[in-house]
């Protein structure tokens, strides 16, 4: 949740006024006035105003009557930027089939290889994209257009972008992206620039402040119940059975508490937000010997940014990737280790399987409920665009789809330790509350 002190800002920056009627041929339009309240809760609803002392609302998305781009002469460009999630390719073929077929916008390219494809030095050339190269894309994983990681000059991007003539930029990405996003918008106000940039959020960890789902989740969700289910296999499978299974999820354990709900065969769920010793009376070695005295077999699910701090050496360099991530100890290989030489150290033997589906999750295709997704966050992405909305992503809050501006979203909604959604983890596991001494 944001600042309650700051005052906020959901106002959504536009090229102009839109002066050409719309050439969709719906059952309705949607106002700009039209808006949902950003804060339902009663408790706090006096605290949370705009900085004109409204109370706090947000634009939703939808078809404008008028629009501010002539289609017959716009020029639009997709570009994918970050690690692969399930459903990119189904958000480039709702955005490529909306431009082409509702509005009649037929100059579409894809930008390959992220940021990069706009800088000359990497010469990676552009995709051109009709119907007829994206109608099957959505069958397969990963992104049509490839991606990168890394930061790229703003002045570069912009100036390729206007050199290309773009009039809407959709940028699927994560947080990242979405910081880098917000810069070229910026640049290419400053240059008053008649380009409309719009950003579809991707993160397959679901962590993005304000908004309700990022798509690639429930798929994640789908695929980590296989995983799940053979690390139970094989603890069953043989006396003082252990499966552990590690899963995405650097700062945040959605995908870890959302796949141990979806199979209550999990018995304990180490995520980021609950810190666990491992040593001690009360730690977690010592929870884990008395499970499998008791059932004689464990199922552990492990969120790769979980245990951190039992890793982490003061002298340790920092470390950072392309995106300008810390770079996290891998918690798995070590969590495996300490199991094993606990359990030598008091000679009992254990048959532990190591199981991580990080990579094989994160580049298979959308599953339905995640493809749906994808389509309405596309197609709402470019009614936005065309009505010259500019600076702002589409996102899916209180079951609407809405348009925020980009400097109010940013990764970090984290599993409340003391919320209904860990409390039911808790019930589901039976592991204690702590596992700290």
């Amino acid at each position: 949740m944001l600042n309650q002190d700051m005052p906020y800002d959901f106002t959504i920056q536009n090229l102009g006024e839109c002066t050409i009627d719309s050439p969709l041929n719906v059952s309705y339009f949607t106002p700009d006035q039209r808006r949902i309240l950003f804060n339902v809760d009663l408790l706090h609803y006096a605290d949370m105003k705009s900085s004109d002392g409204l109370p706090l609302s947000v634009e939703v998305a939808g078809p404008r009557a008028r629009i501010f781009f002539d289609p017959s002469k716009t020029k639009a460009a997709i570009v994918t930027c970050g690690g692969l999630c399930p459903g990119i390719n189904d958000v480039i073929r709702a955005i490529v089939m909306e431009l082409y077929y509702r509005y009649g916008v037929q100059n579409i390219i894809g930008i390959r290889y992220g940021f990069q494809g706009f800088i000359p030095k990497y010469r990676h050339e552009t995709l051109s994209l009709s119907p007829e190269v994206v109608k099957d894309i959505h069958a397969i994983g990963g992104s049509i257009l490839s991606s990168s990681r890394g930061r790229q000059e703003v002045e570069e991007m912009v100036n390729a972008i206007k050199r290309m003539n773009v009039d809407i930029l959709f940028c699927i990405g994560g947080d990242g992206t979405m910081r880098a996003v917000e810069c070229i918008t910026g640049e290419i106000t400053k240059r008053n620039i008649n380009t409309s940039v719009i950003g579809i959020p991707k993160t397959i960890d679901n962590d993005l402040n304000l908004i309700q789902k990022t798509f690639g989740y429930d798929t994640a969700i789908s695929e980590a119940v296989k995983a799940i289910e053979c690390a139970h296999v094989e603890a069953k499978g043989a006396p003082m059975g252990i499966g552990l299974v590690k899963i995405m999820g650097r700062q945040s354990g959605h995908i870890a508490t959302g796949a141990a709900l979806a199979m209550s065969d999990v018995n304990y769920v180490l995520i980021p937000e609950v810190p666990f010793d491992l040593e001690g009376e009360k730690g977690f070695l010592k929870v884990l010997e008395e499970r499998l005295r008791q059932r004689s077999h464990c199922v552990i699910l492990v969120a790769e940014g979980a245990g951190q701090e039992l890793m982490h050496n003061e002298n340790d360099p920092i470390e950072t990737d392309a995106s300008g991530n810390l770079r996290l100890h891998d918690i798995g290989p070590f969590l495996k280790k300490r199991i094993e030489h606990y359990f030598g150290r008091k000679n009992l033997e254990v048959n532990l399987k190591y199981i991580d589906p990080s990579y094989t999750i994160r580049s298979v295709p959308a599953n339905a409920s995640d493809s749906i997704y994808c389509g309405a966050l596309g197609q709402y992405a470019v009614h936005a665009g065309m009505a010259g909305k500019t600076g702002m992503l589409v996102g899916l809050m209180k079951d609407e789809y809405v348009h925020l501006p980009l400097k109010m979203v940013a990764s970090g909604a984290k599993v409340n330790p003391e919320g209904n959604v860990w409390m039911r983890v808790l019930e589901s596991t039976g592991q204690p509350p702590s596992m700290k001494n």
